[in-house]
């Protein structure tokens, strides 16, 4: 018969911190390329359902270079506004862009206003539920990030 492993006396305490593997320059680097490359991304994406499989024209590529260019600004701001609010306006902030980005997407592939409108409400509401939790789980009381 299995019996469970006596306690130990004393506790274990880790003192060291957390682990981070990347040092401070590649943050500073990611800080900047990954606005850059998810906007890119969007901007051609958003431009590929536009013109839905046909040619690329001009007006196409000035949709999906300015598309990209408001989805870095705007990304950047609500990484550097959402850093100081609370968990729930944390939430509210990032399910908001996400589900404007992706509501505008899909308004690119022809589907009516009501029906884009829909589809990014229902995906804000999704990635506010997941964010929620995200951050109620790794935050104490007072609202301070967990390490």
């Amino acid at each position: 018969m299995a019996h469970a492993a006596p306690a130990s006396r004393r506790r274990m305490v880790s003192r060291r911190p957390a682990t981070d593997i990347l040092s401070p320059r590649a943050h500073r680097v990611a800080s900047v390329a990954v606005p850059i490359v998810l906007g890119l991304v969007y901007g051609y994406w958003v431009a590929a359902d536009r013109r839905a499989g046909g040619e690329i024209t001009g007006w196409n590529l000035l949709l999906g270079f300015v598309s990209a260019a408001v989805f870095m600004l705007l990304f950047v701001a609500v990484r550097a506004v959402s850093g100081q609010m609370r968990r729930e306006m944390h939430a509210i902030l990032w399910a908001a862009f996400t589900g404007c980005a992706l509501g505008f997407l899909y308004s690119q592939t022809g589907h009516s206003v009501v029906r884009s409108s829909l589809m990014g409400v229902v995906f804000g509401a999704v990635c506010f539920v997941v964010l929620f939790y995200r951050y109620y789980t790794h935050e104490d009381a007072e609202g301070r990030r967990a390490s």
